[in-house]
């Protein structure tokens, strides 16, 4: 399930977004996560040490970027299945542009480009739900 999205103006680089989800992420949850898994693009020093210095015990990104991976996470064990946790949160990034069509947004204007992009996220949590209720049936 999709349980946050920070939908932003433009295009801003990665690494600028990365401590505005974790902050998001705070206001809604009342916490940091424990455990952080990012795409490459979010990989920077500075970005670890933010993770690290409000309490997240593993802060993993895809591709290193010149940091350890003991720096990340506290093993090469944990830093492996965080990875491949994020390999499965691309697969759902790849169904909301493939089966719910936000690969193209049809709708005009900002407001309505919001309103498409969660309408698409409500959609296919209630899909995931849907799925979990079938299977313990």
């Amino acid at each position: 399930m999709i349980l946050g999205c920070l939908i932003v103006r433009g295009n801003p680089a990665d690494t600028d977004q990365y401590q505005p989800l974790l902050e998001q992420h705070r206001q809604t949850y009342g916490r940091m996560p424990r455990q952080v898994t990012a795409d490459g693009g979010f990989a920077s020093k500075d970005n670890l040490v933010f993770a690290k210095g409000h309490g997240v015990k593993d802060a993993v990104f895809a591709r290193k970027r010149g940091l350890s991976v003991l720096d990340m996470a506290k093993s090469s064990w944990v830093y492996k299945k965080l990875r491949n946790f994020r390999a499965g949160i691309e697969a759902g990034i790849s169904a909301l542009k493939r089966a719910f069509g936000l690969y193209r947004c049809t709708r005009s204007g900002w407001e309505g480009f919001k309103r498409y992009a969660w309408s698409n996220i409500v959609s296919f949590n209630l899909l995931v739900l849907a799925r979990i209720k079938l299977a313990s049936v």
